[in-house]
């Protein structure tokens, strides 16, 4: 009887330790995980008019908004995983609908996946838009394109004409 006992206290020490192994090995792989992702600067859109048909390509910084059309979109993080890993492109955004009142509605806000953009998409009946990728900046400041350059190809235009 005795022997029975000890044997069913051992076996419960023995599956707490292996208990106690499992959980702290899936507290580092998630810990691991979480320190793969790399946080970016600058998230990539793609947006398409669904009345013109014109799909326009916005590069906004964090917390940064950029207007497109009557949509209002800030993204507040941009995390890709390294090249040696699987692709993950994750952003968290919120986006704003300006009424014809002036007053503006909160039309989405959550995360959304660069390789499965319908997942979490934003709805609206004229615009879509989706994460294509998340960059840094050159420099490590998000600027737009130089007037000079934007002037240039203008004129380089005009002259062919």
């Amino acid at each position: 009887m005795k022997v029975k006992m000890q044997i069913n206290r051992l076996s419960k020490v023995i599956v707490l330790i292996l208990g106690g192994f499992a959980f702290l090995s899936a507290f580092l792989i998630a810990q691991e995980a979480e320190a793969r992702q790399i946080k970016n600067k600058v998230a990539v859109f793609a947006a398409l008019n669904k009345v013109t048909a014109r799909i326009s390509h916005l590069e906004i910084p964090i917390d940064g908004e950029q207007k497109f059309g009557a949509l209002t979109i800030k993204p507040r993080v941009c995390n890709t995983t390294p090249a040696t890993e699987a692709p993950s492109t994750t952003s968290f955004i919120e986006v704003k609908e300006r009424k014809l009142d002036g007053s503006q509605a909160k039309l989405f806000s959550g995360w959304v996946f660069a390789e499965n953009p319908g997942i979490h998409a934003v709805e609206h009946p004229v615009y879509d838009v989706w994460l294509t990728s998340c960059k840094m900046p050159l420099g490590g400041v998000a600027v737009s394109k130089p007037k000079k350059l934007q002037r240039r190809r203008t004129r380089v235009r005009s002259r062919r004409r």
